[in-house]
């Protein structure tokens, strides 16, 4: 929380600890995604809407973003968002995946892919059956309303040509770097996409 873009996540864990840390950072946060989509419906009432998975997805977006044991600043919900697919629909993150995959392969810019795949994701779940029905396709294009929303300092900074990417090179850990005026880790600059 005081290191780099200040955000929670995966990106910023990367960037300011490297990818040993950021692993199971980004796991932990896929996890809280899945596991509630995966595991609530099993032991729900056979009463009980199937669109009650949605609920518990939207939850768990909710509860990263919004996290109430740091102020309701949390990170932006990628990561959680993907486990929370990943529970319901499978293929349609897969889809997405290889869009972000294939957006921050060409431009090192990780929002572009967050966004990128967001705006994926209503046409995919529309095209593809899911079990949920329309449900899944209103669920999807609220979640990506949701991420776009999230991303919007970084879609300014976008525009402006300011958003931080992987080409920039980090400093070395140990030296002594000052989050406010690094152009690197600057709020401004480097508010992640995780």
């Amino acid at each position: 929380r005081t290191e780099g873009s200040r955000n929670l996540g995966g990106t910023n864990t990367f960037r300011v600890l490297g990818w040993k840390a950021a692993l199971p950072v980004t796991l932990v946060d896929i996890g809280k995604g899945w596991f509630p989509v995966w595991y609530f419906p099993q032991i729900q009432s056979e009463a009980a809407p199937s669109t009650w998975a949605l609920a518990y997805g939207a939850a768990a977006v909710l509860g990263h973003a919004f996290s109430f044991w740091v102020r309701f600043k949390g990170g932006k919900g990628i990561a959680t968002s993907f486990g929370v697919l990943l529970a319901l629909a499978p293929v349609a993150v897969m889809i997405c995946l290889a869009v972000w995959i294939g957006a921050v392969s060409v431009t090192r810019i990780v929002s572009v892919g967050s966004v990128s795949a967001a705006l994926t994701l209503p046409v995919v779940a529309y095209l593809l059956p899911d079990r949920e029905g329309s449900a899944m396709v209103w669920f999807a294009v609220a979640l990506c309303a949701f991420v776009v929303w999230a991303h919007r300092s970084n879609i300014k900074r976008l525009l402006r040509g300011e958003e931080s990417s992987f080409r920039r090179s980090a400093p070395e850990r140990g030296s002594e770097t000052n989050p406010e005026t690094s152009p690197e880790f600057s709020p401004q600059q480097g508010e992640d996409s995780a």
